[in-house]
């Protein structure tokens, strides 16, 4: 039975062979539990026409398109004309995902630096929302952000938040959003359900980052996106809402900073 609730995966990768051998079926699970819509990313842009096929085949997909940062050493500098002809496209809602990663990969910050740049030039002058991947980056994504937005605005979402609260804040003076992860329903993540509490509810997302990173009572499997439902009920906690409350805010929420994906 089809939930009546509606919510949006916001951030998923359906292209990856996780969900080779049953795509049409974790579609339909979700769109099942009330997910209806997901956005499945690229991060490599040669992957592109691939990510775009499953968006054209699926009527509740939609996708996005960037280099991720820890591909960005290894992948063609991309452009602000490609991004933006790869932007015409129905379907293709946001740029990203793009970002900094100095984690595992700070020996390349600064291709990742040149590459953020590129990729938020391109949200701005396309006019889709820019999907930030920020990790052990703060004092640069903020610095970064800040001047690029300066330069020329644009929307932006910090996927799977998980990071500082000053970083959480600096987007948020932007004008920015936050999405909750699976991680943030992880019972050693109280400091970051905190920080989400003290954000805006008209400033969330959430989403799965499928195939990783899935909630309980999943956690240790492979995620999909009807599972977002489980991550949105703990938000609606943090929120004080019911869960069917906080999914209509969400939906507005995306409405209101993916507006390609309301009319395509």
């Amino acid at each position: 039975m089809t939930s009546s609730t509606k919510i949006t995966d916001s951030h998923c990768h359906l292209d990856f062979p996780d969900f080779d051998d049953a795509r049409a079926e974790y579609i339909n699970r979700a769109v099942e539990a009330g997910v209806h819509r997901m956005v499945t990313i690229c991060t490599r842009l040669k992957n592109e026409p691939n990510v775009r096929a499953i968006a054209e085949e699926f009527a509740p997909v939609f996708y996005a398109a960037g280099t991720h940062p820890m591909s960005a050493a290894e992948e063609p500098l991309t452009s602000v004309e490609e991004l933006c002809r790869m932007a015409k496209h129905p379907k293709m809602v946001g740029i990203g995902e793009t970002g900094l990663d100095y984690h595992y990969t700070a020996d390349s910050k600064d291709i990742q630096q040149k590459s953020l740049r590129i990729h938020c030039a391109a949200a701005a002058e396309a006019g889709l929302p820019l999907i930030i991947h920020a990790r052990a980056a703060d004092d640069d994504m903020a610095r970064i952000l800040a001047e690029e937005h300066g330069n020329a605005p644009f929307g932006c979402v910090m996927h799977c938040f998980s990071s500082s609260r000053e970083l959480a804040e600096a987007a948020l003076d932007l004008g920015f959003y936050l999405s909750m992860s699976g991680i943030g329903t992880f019972p050693k993540s109280q400091e970051i359900r905190d920080i989400f509490a003290s954000a805006p509810v008209e400033r969330i997302l959430v989403e799965t980052d499928a195939p990783y990173l899935a909630p309980p009572p999943f956690r240790g499997k492979q995620n999909e996106p009807s599972y977002v439902v489980h991550t949105a009920k703990v938000a609606a906690d943090v929120y004080g809402l019911s869960y069917e409350d906080f999914a209509a805010q969400c939906e507005r929420n995306f409405e209101r900073l993916f507006t390609k994906a309301v009319f395509a």
